[in-house]
């Protein structure tokens, strides 16, 4: 179990910063500050100090300042800390560099030196076209303008014609973009709130909204921004769907695009990374074990490259992505034992990231963690993580809320709980029932457990095979498949048929797909 986190955020922050950030940061302090500043670093020493935050203790350790004084103290260490990590982050990233670059231009524009800094803005404009960075191209094409028209350069003829095209062109481009990516956004979050489709009218429902946002001539666009927020929505909306091979081509264009524009990689590394999660996720789906490995394989890889390590958020999203595709291996190559021993790390690093990480990823990671224990036939660990999802009291994943129920009741049955299976089956249709989550799977599965603990051991193996034939023809449809993803219903149905270990039916099924 995680702690709950202090939401104040100057702990947050100094909880975030690491040994060479504090030591810079100290250093900076005493280079630009006077004794005034004593306190912040009194109030910096202790903040560090504690595990969680509690002002009450705070105030103990801190001999100079008084309550009073604390609010605006804190608030100003704030803004200190900030700026000392501006110092130390200035070479890290294109948009660092540029702003950098720009901060120089106004700087020698104050002096009076407009020539200098329309240099320096003319520079800049090739760097921001050769990465692609549109709303920055406005930016100096409009501080271009302003020094144009308020003094006589005399650059050359026809400079203001020229400007004005620039302007129209980089505000086009951008208008654009921002219709692509609001795109993009909103299908993203349709799947966070509602989950997959369900049936014809919800489907009918995302379609609607999609071509109504997209634009009609999409498909001549080829920049490379709108080519990423096209490929991204395109992505969604297949997701969406349950159409897994469009996801899949969807995710491998926008993964291909970053391939064929190397230099973006640095710049926009997380949506690289969601990129590569995408389509390590769509090969799961689409059950492509071979290119499923060798993707993963090129993603550990990249997990240690310096673009990975650069800074906290992408370090963090990178062990996210790749540990839940670890897991994913694990679980369509029936390998859970193995998958076991990632878990004690996964946690680790879920608790020591736990201010950075969203509620969303928990569930799934949570998930997961129990679909491990549940194929290594540790039902009673499988269902302790199960219950962290159940007992969330968030409106996120509806979806993967009646996945975990359904699953914790399955583990239940293979306890031997009776009553409190009859109890959950209940509890589990009034669940979906409220949130009109019901298939015909849910239904059947449910109905089966509910009846087959007063089932003769005799015929029990006869109902298992009866259960398995009606629910194998809806691996191929539509609104159910992702259904058997989540929960590989006919791989545990085989089981009691064949009376073998699960993780012996999903490697047998493993092994046959890589001949």
């Amino acid at each position: 179990m995680m702690p709950n986190q202090s939401t104040d955020i100057l702990f947050q922050l100094i909880r975030s910063l690491e040994k060479a950030e504090k030591r810079n940061f100290k250093l900076f302090i005493q280079r630009n500050s006077g004794n005034k500043d004593l306190k912040i670093i009194e109030l910096f020493n202790a903040m560090d100090k504690l595990v969680y935050y509690d002002e009450s203790a705070l105030l103990k350790k801190l001999t100079s300042i008084e309550k009073p004084q604390l609010s605006n103290i804190k608030s100003h260490l704030y803004k200190q800390i900030l700026a000392s990590l501006r110092i130390l982050t200035s070479s890290e990233g294109i948009e660092f560099q540029m702003n950098e670059q720009l901060d120089h231009a106004r700087i020698l524009y104050n002096k009076g030196l407009y020539h200098q800094s329309l240099k320096i803005l003319e520079k800049l404009k090739e760097t921001a076209i050769e990465y692609n960075q549109h709303s920055f191209l406005i930016q100096v094409i409009s501080f271009e303008k302003k020094i144009e028209s308020l003094y006589i350069t005399r650059s050359f003829q026809d400079r203001a014609e020229i400007l004005s095209a620039e302007a129209e062109k980089a505000n086009d481009k951008r208008a654009t973009i921002s219709r692509l990516s609001n795109l993009s956004l909103q299908m993203y979050s349709w799947y966070i709130q509602k989950g997959h489709a369900r049936n014809k009218e919800d489907e009918s429902e995302v379609k609607k909204f999609f071509y109504k946002n997209l634009p009609t001539n999409y498909h001549l666009l080829n920049g490379f921004y709108e080519r990423l927020y096209i490929y991204q929505s395109f992505c969604w909306f297949a997701y969406i769907r349950q159409d897994f091979l469009m996801y899949y081509r969807y995710t491998q264009k926008w993964v291909d695009l970053f391939q064929e524009n190397k230099k973006m990689i640095e710049s926009e590394t997380m949506h690289f990374v969601k990129g590569m999660h995408n389509l390590m996720n769509a090969l799961f789906d689409i059950r492509s074990h071979k290119k499923f490995t060798t993707t993963l394989e090129t993603f550990y890889i990249f997990s240690k490259s310096a673009e990975a390590q650069i800074h906290d958020n992408i370090r963090i999203q990178t062990f996210i992505y790749l540990n839940s595709a670890r897991l994913n291996h694990h679980i369509i190559s029936g390998t859970f034992s193995e998958g076991i021993h990632l878990i004690p790390e996964i946690e680790k690093k879920l608790s020591e990231y736990s201010l950075y990480i969203d509620k969303h990823r928990i569930l799934v990671m949570n998930y997961k963690i129990a679909m491990i224990y549940f194929g290594a036939e540790d039902f009673s660990k499988s269902i302790d993580y199960l219950q962290k999802i159940i007992n969330e009291q968030i409106d996120l994943r509806i979806d993967l809320q009646c996945y975990s129920r359904l699953l914790h009741l399955i583990a239940q049955y293979e306890i031997g709980n009776v009553e409190l299976v009859e109890y959950l089956t209940k509890s589990v249709y009034r669940f979906m029932a409220k949130m009109k989550r019901f298939t015909v799977i849910e239904e059947e599965i449910g109905k089966f457990l509910r009846n087959s603990f007063h089932s003769d051991k005799k015929i029990l193996r006869t109902q298992f095979e009866q259960l398995l034939i009606k629910l194998r023809p809806y691996e191929t449809k539509q609104f159910e498949t992702r259904t058997f993803a989540y929960l590989d219903v006919i791989s545990w149905l085989e089981s009691k048929v064949l009376q073998k270990p699960m993780s012996f039916i999903i490697k047998e099924k493993y092994n046959n797909s890589k001949r």
